[in-house]
């Protein structure tokens, strides 16, 4: 079984990219279920319905979230109604939505968990325990591979918390920097692990997504910003492909996809 994770879509060209390139990866990689952190999706800050729609129809099965997530308004009425979008399992419990989820796919029922994490981030549950709540609940519904998607901005925080589901889920993929790394690998126990997918959006005079005139201008003066999404241009697509065997029940190869974006017309390099 093979599953896809793409990192956070950015605005428009994140969008556009998603259309033009997760079509090709179906036909090629024999992809059997996909996740789309669409935190960024609209206009680069919170996701909206048509951004859900729009990304759904472009082949996700599942949308993941993280500390953007309660930015653009009707979220909450969208996370309660759309069961394929995913908000953070550690915020409080009376946040609306859920953080988890369970999908039938090709014979089998693949988990997702949603977790933000809390260094350098917001003030919330702990990931972790959270973590063990989410997967022996996955687990009761007839969960076989469980994917993580740890939306936090410390490396050491997602290295642990690979460490500490090892094992017991089938991959834990960091989101949320922008920036893929370069440290994929299935850690002692089985589990596929990347501290950072980067993201799918713009990177034409941008830095991580964003017009990079505005981001320069808030380090230097340390002024409030409005930073904005170029709606063209240059963009990647970023993703990590996860090879699960049913035979072994664990993660037997994980895999980095870039692809650079020319323009509108989704041609590729």
């Amino acid at each position: 079984m093979r599953i896809l994770l793409v990192g956070d879509v950015v605005g428009r060209p994140g969008r556009v990219a998603c259309r033009h390139v997760l079509p090709q990866l179906y036909e090629t990689e024999s992809i059997d279920f996909t996740i789309i952190n669409a935190e960024n999706g609209a206009a680069g800050l919170g996701v909206s319905e048509s951004v859900v729609n729009e990304l759904i129809e472009a082949g996700a099965h599942c949308l993941t979230t993280g500390n953007h997530v309660w930015t653009q308004k009707g979220v909450a009425q969208l996370l309660e109604n759309e069961p394929r979008l995913l908000r953070p399992a550690n915020y409080p419990p009376e946040c609306p939505g859920r953080g988890s989820a369970v999908f039938d796919a090709v014979g089998q029922r693949v988990g997702v968990i949603n977790l933000e994490g809390r260094v350098f981030m917001n003030t919330l549950d702990c990931p972790f325990r959270r973590a063990d709540e989410e997967i022996r609940r996955l687990r009761e519904q007839g969960a076989g591979p469980i994917i993580v998607d740890f939306h936090a901005e410390a490396t050491s925080e997602k290295i642990a918390m690979g460490k500490y589901l090892d094992g017991r889920v089938t991959a834990v993929i960091g989101t949320h920097t922008h920036v893929m790394t370069a440290d994929e690998q299935i850690l002692e126990k089985g589990t596929a692990y990347l501290t950072d997918v980067g993201m799918t959006g713009p990177i034409d005079g941008t830095i991580i997504g964003v017009r990079q005139e505005e981001v320069l201008s808030r380090f230097l003066t340390l002024m409030p910003q409005r930073f904005e999404v170029p709606k063209s241009g240059k963009s990647r697509f970023g993703a990590v492909l996860i090879d699960y065997s049913l035979d072994t029940q664990r993660a037997e190869q994980i895999q980095r996809i870039e692809r650079i974006l020319t323009g509108d017309d989704g041609s590729a390099q």
